[in-house]
């Protein structure tokens, strides 16, 4: 009997999506602050800034209130969770 790949899951009788590949290091501040740079220049949020103490203020539109995000894993999660948005909207139109 041949071994599954890693990363296979066997089917169910249903779509089968791939399992997604956990990190392996921790995002870092410049990595964090990259993401956020796209984010508002693409404008995806209106603004976010990186606080003395680490902390992210993040506002998605001029009106919203600001959402504090902490640390750097919080920014690239909600970089993931924004282009994620995107994809499934986007397949979804078409």
């Amino acid at each position: 009997m041949p071994r599954p790949r890693p990363g296979h899951r066997p089917r169910t009788g249903g779509t089968v999506i791939p399992a997604r590949h956990p990190r392996t290091h921790t995002p870092s501040t410049a990595e964090a602050a990259a993401w956020a740079e796209a984010l508002v220049r693409h404008q995806l949020l209106h603004a976010a800034v990186l606080t003395p103490g680490g902390q992210w203020l993040v506002q998605h539109r001029t009106e919203s209130p600001v959402h504090v995000l902490d640390g750097p894993t919080a920014m690239v999660a909600l970089a993931a969770e924004i282009q994620h948005r995107i994809r499934t909207t986007r397949n979804r139109t078409r």
